[in-house]
C-alpha cells in the first residue's frame, strides 16, 4: 500500500490525465481522419461530375470530347486518375493511368468509406471513388461509369503528419498537466507541512496547542487534537498534583523516623534506618516513574529560571553581603519542565547561599551536545570523600571542611534524582572560588536521554 500522500496524488493524476490524453487522442484522430477523408471523396465526386457533364454520345458510342486539364491525369503515375467506362466496349482512361484499368465491379474496401483501394500505375495502391450514370431514359439510354481516384500515400502522408504533430502536442500538454499535477499536489499539502511544523513547535513546548489556522478541510482534525492536548494538559497537572502531594507527605515522616532511630540501641538503629531507606527508595522510584510519564513537553529557559530564583534568594545573601555572578546566555534551554528545573537547580543555589562567605557564581554553557548548569561558591566545600554521602538520602558533613550540616540532608539527594530522571547527572567538585562547585550536565542532542525505566 502506497503511503505517501503526495506519491497517491501524483499516480492518480498521471493516471487521470493518460486517460484523458487517450480520449482526447483517439477523438482528434477520427475527427480529421474522417475531415481529410471527406474533403478527397468531395475532390473526387467533382472530378467525377466533372468528366460527367462532358460526355457526348457520338456515333452511337460514349465519347469525351475533352478532358480535364489538371497536368496530373497527363503524367504516368502522376497521382491522380480518372476513368469513363461505357457499357459495351473499351473503357477510356487518364494518361497517368498508362496501362492499368480500373475495375468497374469493385466494391468499397479498405479503411476509407466510399473509396475502392485497388492498385494503381506504379504498384502503389491507390483510391478509387465511383458513380453509374446513364445519357437519357429508358431502355435506349446509354450507360456508363466515371472513376477517379489517387494514390492512397497521399492521403496517409497527410494523416501521418497530423498524428506526428497531434502527438508532440499532447506530449507537451501531458507534461504541463504532469507539473500543474505536482504543483497542486504541493500546495494542496503544504497545510499538512505547516501542521507538522506546528505539532513540532507543541512537542517542543514553544505552543499549547495547534491553534485555529489551516483550510477548513483539516479543521475538524486540529480541533479533537486541541480537545486532547487540553485533556491531556489537565491530566498532567493532576498527576504532577498528587505526585508532588505524595512527595511533601513522605518526606517529613521519613525524615521524624530517620532522626527517632537515631536514638535507638545499635541493632535496631541498623534496622530501622534499613526500612526508612527502603521505604524512601520505593517512593523515590515511583516518583520518578510518575514523573516520567506526566512530564509536560515544555522547553524552559535556563536564565530565566535562575534569575527568578536568585531573586527569591537574594534578600538573605545581602544581609551578609555575599555577591551574587551570573553568566548564562538568553538564548540556553532545556526540553524540562519548570517545577523540575526549580526544585533541581534551587536546591544546588540554596546550599550555595548557606556556605558562601563573599561570593557565589553561576553560569550555563552549551558545550557540543552538552548543556552544563554550574553553581559555585567560595565557602569551605566538602572534601572529596564526603561528596558520594551528601548525595544520598540523609547523608550530612559531620567532620571535615565545614564541619556540622544543619538541615535534613535532603537537598543534594532530590536534586542529583531530579537530573537523572531527565537522563542528566550531578557532579560535586572543587570551585576555583575555593568552596563547592556543583555540575549539571544535560544531553542536548537528538533530544533528552531518558533513564531507565524504575523496576
Amino acid at each position: 500500500m502506497i503511503r505517501s500522500l503526495r506519491l497517491r496524488l501524483a499516480i492518480g493524476a498521471l493516471i487521470a490525465i493518460g486517460l484523458v490524453l487517450l480520449v482526447v487522442w483517439f477523438s482528434l484522430s477520427r475527427l480529421f481522419t474522417d475531415y481529410v477523408v471527406g474533403r478527397y471523396r468531395a475532390e473526387m465526386a467533382t472530378i467525377v461530375d466533372t468528366i460527367a457533364a462532358q460526355v457526348v454520345v457520338s456515333d452511337g458510342e460514349i465519347a469525351l470530347p475533352r478532358e480535364p486539364a489538371d497536368p496530373r491525369f497527363s503524367l504516368p503515375a502522376g497521382g491522380r486518375y480518372w476513368q469513363l467506362a461505357p457499357a459495351t466496349g473499351a473503357p477510356i482512361r487518364s494518361r497517368s493511368l498508362w496501362d492499368t484499368v480500373i475495375d468497374t465491379q469493385a466494391r468499397s474496401t479498405g479503411n476509407y468509406e466510399g473509396f475502392v483501394e485497388l492498385e494503381g500505375p506504379d504498384g502503389a495502391p491507390m483510391l478509387v471513388h465511383g458513380q453509374a450514370l446513364s445519357l437519357g431514359d429508358g431502355p435506349d439510354a446509354e450507360r456508363f461509369s466515371v472513376q477517379a481516384g489517387f494514390g492512397r500515400k497521399e492521403l496517409d502522408d497527410a494523416l501521418d503528419a497530423f498524428h506526428g504533430r497531434m502527438r508532440l502536442m499532447l506530449l507537451a500538454t501531458a507534461a504541463v498537466l504532469a507539473g500543474a499535477a505536482f504543483l497542486q499536489g504541493a500546495l494542496g499539502l503544504a497545510p499538512l507541512r505547516k501542521l507538522r511544523e506546528r505539532a513540532a513547535l507543541v512537542r517542543a513546548g514553544s505552543e499549547r496547542n495547534f491553534g485555529s489556522a489551516g483550510p477548513s478541510e483539516v479543521g475538524p482534525v486540529v480541533n479533537e487534537i486541541n480537545l486532547l492536548l487540553a485533556e491531556r494538559e489537565t491530566a498532567v497537572e493532576r498527576a504532577r498534583a498528587r505526585a508532588s502531594d505524595l512527595a511533601h507527605g513522605l518526606k517529613t515522616p521519613l525524615t521524624v523516623l530517620a532522626q527517632l532511630a537515631e536514638g535507638l540501641p545499635d541493632a535496631e538503629r541498623r534496622v530501622a534506618l534499613q526500612q526508612v531507606d527502603l521505604v524512601r527508595q520505593r517512593a523515590d522510584r515511583q516518583l520518578q516513574a510518575a514523573r516520567m510519564g506526566v512530564e509536560r513537553m515544555v522547553t524552559t529557559s535556563v536564565a530565566g529560571m535562575a534569575g527568578k530564583l536568585v531573586s527569591v534568594l537574594h534578600p538573605v545573601t545581602a544581609e551578609r553581603h555575599i555577591v551574587w555572578d551570573m553568566a548564562i546566555d538568553p538564548s540556553l534551554s532545556l526540553d524540562m519542565d519548570p517545577a523540575d528545573l526549580a526544585e533541581c537547580l534551587g536546591n544546588l543555589l540554596d546550599n550555595a547561599a548557606k556556605w558562601a562567605r563573599s561570593r557565589i557564581r553561576v553560569s550555563a554553557t552549551r558545550i557540543e551536545d552538552r548543556l552544563q548548569i554550574v553553581v559555585g561558591d567560595d565557602g569551605p566545600g566538602i572534601a572529596e570523600g564526603d561528596r558520594e554521602r551528601v548525595m544520598r538520602r540523609g547523608g550530612r558533613v559531620v567532620d571535615g571542611e565545614a564541619g556540622a550540616v544543619p538541615g535534613t540532608g535532603l537537598g543534594l539527594a532530590i536534586s542529583a534524582d531530579i537530573a537523572d530522571a531527565y537522563g542528566a547527572t550531578l557532579t560535586l567538585g572543587r570551585s576555583p572560588l575555593g568552596g563547592l562547585e556543583a555540575v549539571l550536565a544535560f544531553e542536548t542532542s537528538g533530544g533528552r536521554k531518558r533513564s531507565r525505566d524504575p523496576v
